[in-house]
């Protein structure tokens, strides 16, 4: 039989402890923020020459009304315009929805998060799209599916 002094435990348990500690600091220190980390965005596509608004137009909400999201297809170049500016001037609340699911490396997912209440703002920075093809990003009214739009990103000309 043998027996097993309190020091040997001891040794064990601060061998774990500073086992746990490096773990922690590793996670800390290096895998969290390689994870949270937002991509490398050139200047100019972070602050462009100028904004694009699109007006949610006043009786967006009646069915029979061809005119909505104002206009309706926006084409944007990276640098130029790519601030985009949905504002809400009709008098009933409206969303900006993606048909399909959009995410930006920089900005995130597209789309407004709740609804867009009379008088209120959405307002989305496109930083990515391929280098010879455009992306084309339709979206809708979730309470209001007739309204609809299109945002296509391509890459600045020069």
């Amino acid at each position: 039989m043998s027996t097993v002094s309190g020091s040997q435990y001891g040794v064990g348990l601060i061998t774990l402890l500073v086992a746990s500690g490096i773990g922690i600091g590793y996670y800390q220190m290096y895998w969290l923020p390689e994870q949270l980390a937002k991509p490398d965005v050139d200047e100019h596509v972070l602050h462009p020459v100028k904004s694009t608004i699109i007006e949610i137009i006043l009786g967006s909400a009646n069915a029979d009304q061809q005119d909505n999201y104002l206009p309706k297809l926006v084409n944007l170049q990276l640098s130029i315009d790519n601030h985009v500016i949905w504002k809400n001037v009709d008098e009933t609340a409206h969303t900006v929805t993606p048909d399909h699911r959009y995410t930006d490396g920089y900005s995130g997912d597209f789309g407004s998060t709740g609804v867009i209440k009379p008088g209120e703002e959405y307002e989305f920075l496109f930083t990515e799209a391929p280098p010879n093809t455009p992306v084309t990003i339709e979206y809708h009214c979730d309470p209001h599916p007739w309204m609809t739009g299109k945002v296509v990103v391509s890459k600045a000309r020069f």
